[in-house]
C-alpha cells in the first residue's frame, strides 16, 4: 500500500454499509416519509368517501405508532444503509412490518370492541392503505439509496505513509462503516470536490509541501472542506476509539461530562436510575418471582447468583442474576461463555437471549452500586489480565457501571481478549460522549435488542 494510491479504498467490501451522514438521520428520515405516506393515503381514503377523521384520530395514531416501530424491530429504518442488501430482504422485511402492522390493528380491535363507525380499523380499509404503504416505503429506500432525498456525504481522505494510516485503516475494517474511506495524497486530496473530511497521519513539518497543502484547505470554505485527526474521524464515523489509537495521555478524568461539578445531565442520570430502576423492579417482580420458579424446577439449585464485578474506581460489589448456568458450574465458570455453552441451562439459555437474568441488577441500581446505563461491569479475576494487555482499560472505571451500555448495543458478546478491546472502545466513546441523549439511545436500542432476542 502506498500513501499515493488514490485507488485504495474500503468500498470493495460487499458488506460495507451504504454512506450516510448518520444512521440516525436516516432512521428519522426514513420515520418521517413513511409516516407522510401513511397520513396521506388515509387521508385520500376519507376524502374519496366523505368520512370525517376527527373520530378516528386514537387509532389512527396506534396505527401509525404501530407501523413506525414494527418497521424500526424489523430493520426496514437500518436495511439501506447497506450497499448491496439484496431486495429481496428488503421487500420481505417491509412485507412483515405491512402485515404485522394489519394483525395488530386486528387484535387490538378485537379486544377493545370500537364503535362501527371508526371506519379505520376495517378489514376492507386495512387492506386499501396497506399495500400502497408498503410500496411507497420500498420506493423511498430506493431513492435514499440512490442519493435522491438525502444530500451526498462528505468523501473521508486518509493522507500518510503505509505505516501510519495502516492502524486506522484495521479499525475501520474491524467494524462495518458509514462511508467509504479512502487513502492518497495530500496533493491528490487537494483536487477531490467537495464535501471532504480530510485526516492526515503523523507530523507536519513547517514550510513543507505538506504544510503549504494544509494551508491552502484550511483557506477554503469550511463547510466543505474540514481538517480532522485521525482521532477525529474514527470518532465521527466509528463512534468508538480503538485502544490503539489513542494516544498515552488522553481523556482525563475532569474533561469526562460526567466529571463537571454542576453537570445537570449526571444529576438527571442518577435520578432517572432510581426512578426507572424502582418502577421496572415493581412492574416486574412478579416476572422474577416466575422465572425463579422456572429456575429451582429445572434443576433444584439456587434460583440467585451473586458474583463480585468492579464498580465504581474499580471498587468491587456484589452483583445479582438469575442463575442461568447448571449450580455445579457455577463455581468454575471462571471462562469465557461461549455459544452453544454446556454451562447453560435450557431456562437459562432463554433467560439470556431475552437478558432476563439480568433483572435482579435494578436492586443494585437503586442501592448506587450501577447505573441503567454505562460500561459493563466485568469480573476483578479478568481485569487484571486485560488491563495488561489493553490500553486504557482503567478509564472505564471512571463512571458507575451499567446493566447495558454502548458497547453492549454495539459490539458483539466478549468471549475473548479481542472482544473486550473491542467493546473497550466503544466505552471510551460513551465515556467521552456522555450525555442523556445518548442513554436514550442506548435505552431504545437495548429494548430493541430484548425483543428480537439478540441477547447472550
Amino acid at each position: 500500500m502506498a500513501s499515493d494510491s488514490p485507488h485504495l479504498t474500503l468500498t470493495k467490501n460487499p458488506g460495507l454499509p451504504l454512506p450516510s451522514r448518520s444512521p440516525r438521520l436516516l432512521l428519522f428520515t426514513y420515520a418521517g416519509l413513511d409516516l407522510l405516506g401513511l397520513l396521506l393515503l388515509i387521508l385520500l381514503i376519507a376524502l374519496s368517501n366523505h368520512i370525517p377523521l376527527t373520530s378516528q384520530l386514537g387509532w389512527l395514531c396506534f396505527t401509525a405508532s404501530t407501523y413506525l416501530v414494527l418497521g424500526w424491530l424489523f430493520g426496514t429504518y437500518t436495511v439501506m444503509r447497506w450497499r448491496r442488501m439484496p431486495r429481496r430482504a428488503l421487500l420481505q422485511r417491509v412485507i412483515t412490518t405491512g402485515l404485522a402492522t394489519m394483525a395488530i390493528v386486528a387484535l387490538a380491535r378485537f379486544v377493545l370492541n370500537p364503535d362501527p363507525s371508526v371506519w379505520l380499523v376495517h378489514r376492507s380499509t386495512q387492506a386499501l392503505w396497506l399495500a400502497p404503504m408498503m410500496a411507497w416505503s420500498v420506493l423511498v429506500r430506493a431513492l435514499v439509496r440512490r442519493g435522491l432525498l438525502l444530500p451526498p456525504p462528505p468523501t473521508c481522505v486518509l493522507a500518510g505513509s503505509p505505516e501510519e494510516v495502516q492502524p486506522v485503516l484495521d479499525a475501520f475494517q474491524r467494524t462495518p462503516v458509514r462511508q467509504s474511506l479512502r487513502c492518497m495524497s495530500l496533493q491528490e486530496a487537494l483536487v477531490q470536490p467537495p464535501p471532504l473530511f480530510l485526516a492526515v497521519c503523523g507530523p507536519v513539518q513547517r514550510d513543507s509541501d505538506q504544510w503549504r497543502g494544509l494551508q491552502l484547505i484550511e483557506a477554503r470554505d469550511p463547510r466543505e472542506f474540514k481538517l480532522i485527526t485521525p482521532m477525529g474521524l474514527v470518532e465521527r464515523q466509528l463512534e468508538r476509539f480503538p485502544p490503539q489509537l489513542v494516544p498515552d495521555l488522553w481523556l482525563e478524568f475532569d474533561d469526562l461530562p460526567w466529571a463537571r461539578t454542576f453537570s445537570l445531565d449526571r444529576q438527571l442520570k442518577r435520578i432517572a436510575d432510581v426512578l426507572l430502576a424502582s418502577v421496572l423492579l415493581l412492574i416486574f417482580t412478579p416476572l422474577i418471582i416466575f422465572l425463579m420458579l422456572l429456575i429451582w424446577l429445572d434443576d433444584r439449585g439456587p434460583v440467585i447468583y451473586s458474583q463480585e464485578r468492579s464498580g465504581w474506581l474499580g471498587s468491587p460489589f456484589l452483583l445479582y442474576k438469575l442463575r442461568t448456568m447448571h449450580h455445579s458450574d457455577v463455581v468454575e465458570s471462571l471462562l469465557w461463555t461461549s455459544p452453544s455453552d454446556k454451562r447453560i441451562t435450557r431456562v437459562g439459555l432463554w433467560l439470556r437471549r431475552f437478558r432476563l437474568d439480568e433483572l435482579p441488577q435494578l436492586v443494585n441500581v437503586i442501592f448506587g452500586d450501577m447505573s441503567l446505563i454505562g460500561p459493563r461491569p466485568e469480573r476483578p479475576e479478568f481485569e487484571a489480565q486485560l488491563e495488561e494487555r489493553i490500553p486504557h482499560y482503567r478509564k472505564r472505571h471512571w463512571m458507575r457501571p451499567g446493566m447495558s451500555g454502548w458497547a453492549q448495543v454495539c459490539a458483539p458478546y466478549a468471549s475473548s481478549i479481542e472482544d473486550s478491546e473491542l467493546k473497550l472502545s466503544y466505552d471510551l466513546y460513551y465515556l467521552k460522549n456522555f450525555s442523556i441523549w445518548l442513554d436514550v439511545i442506548v435505552l431504545v436500542r437495548t429494548i430493541k435488542t430484548i425483543l428480537k432476542a439478540q441477547g447472550r
